[in-house]
């Protein structure tokens, strides 16, 4: 394993009180990077001791405290107390999420890091060069400016309120089922979720993660391939851990109800311990589909299916067809029972599915 960064070795705005708590974030990082490291134990914080663990002036912390307001953190100031996050968030840090892994998927991880800011995950990973077939690069963000979901739609994403994260792999062979990949992927996120006590959480073809009140995440795959050579994939996860009412109406206006992990059982608080859960979970599952496709994920999927036996339309383009969901079929299209009775498979990437009231 190679290339593990992310994390500096100091600990910044982690000084003072609840320092054991925040994250180990360079003073080479951006101000509001190490606030948000420092108050993400959700205790108080001083101006003063903010300010002398930074080596900046109160006035330097009171504009990064601002400029964290402006991205939607709420922060609690309190005279003669300091600052403290309303709700409590630990900061991303690169060497606890690898420390967390299991050290049989470690050799599988080639760069793992985290970033303050970026446009895209996605798009930071695709422009970079491709790992070598069996290893994998993983991108996460605190703040992503222009998060994307399936169809071109913006995917809003809460400071310290959710996970942003990417993972790039190649695959050399092309796997025949490379367009089931997303399934493959949701059933694993489905799992690590569980395992951190996600109760009731579905998957609806091809990519979202749900519950039957809204959507709680989604997966975006983005494929590099070029002929005759190893293709290069980026899968995106975006993933709602804690939802504000105001985070909630702003997803709302895309069309989109949404629900976070917490009401579903996934305390939101320790982000560095679900993303290692998922990053875990993510690394297997690459081998597996790699050596086996969509198989050993197969029934799993079935099971998780949000869709199954329900009314549905289907669009595609200027097209639109109305049936009812049958499951997948073994390449992971959808199946789609027309009103005559017959079943045609439905690929991803070129339909959006929508459900019927009844």
């Amino acid at each position: 394993m190679s290339g593990i960064a992310g994390a500096g070795a100091d600990a910044g705005l982690g000084a003072g009180s609840g320092a054991g708590a925040a994250a180990r974030v360079s003073t080479a990082s951006p101000p509001a990077q190490r606030a948000f490291a420092a108050l993400g134990d959700g205790a108080f914080h001083s101006g003063e001791a903010l300010a002398g663990a930074a080596g900046v002036t109160r006035s330097a912390v009171w504009k990064s405290i601002e400029s964290l307001r402006e991205l939607g953190v709420q922060i609690e100031a309190v005279t003669h107390r300091g600052y403290r996050l309303v709700q409590p968030a630990a900061a991303l840090d690169a060497a606890r999420i690898v420390a967390a892994l299991a050290p049989e998927w470690r050799p599988s991880l080639r760069s793992l890091e985290v970033e303050w800011s970026l446009p895209s995950t996605n798009a930071a990973l695709l422009e970079r060069p491709a790992p070598p077939p069996g290893e994998c690069d993983v991108l996460l963000v605190e703040h992503q400016s222009a998060g994307r979901g399936r169809r071109g739609r913006h995917w809003l994403a809460p400071l310290g309120g959710s996970l942003c994260v990417s993972i790039a792999a190649s695959f050399d062979p092309l796997p025949r089922e490379l367009s089931s990949l997303s399934l493959a992927i949701g059933v694993c996120t489905l799992q690590a979720l569980a395992a951190r006590g996600a109760r009731g959480l579905q998957l609806k073809w091809p990519n979202d993660l749900v519950t039957p009140a809204g959507k709680a995440g989604g997966i975006l795959i983005d494929l590099r391939a070029e002929s005759g050579g190893p293709a290069h994939v980026v899968i995106g996860v975006g993933l709602n851990l804690r939802l504000g009412a105001q985070d909630r109406a702003a997803v709302s206006t895309t069309g989109t109800a949404a629900v976070d992990l917490l009401s579903v059982g996934v305390d939101p608080v320790d982000r560095n311990a679900i993303a290692a859960a998922l990053v875990g979970a993510w690394l297997e599952g690459f081998t597996r589909f790699a050596q086996q496709g969509l198989a050993p994920f197969a029934a799993a999927w079935r099971d998780a299916d949000a869709l199954r036996d329900r009314p549905v339309r289907v669009l595609a383009g200027a097209n639109e067809r109305s049936g009812i969901a049958r499951g997948i079929d073994a390449t992971g299209a959808l199946l789609l029972e027309t009103p005559d009775g017959l079943l045609q498979p439905v690929v991803s990437g070129e339909v959006s599915v929508r459900v019927q009231p009844t």
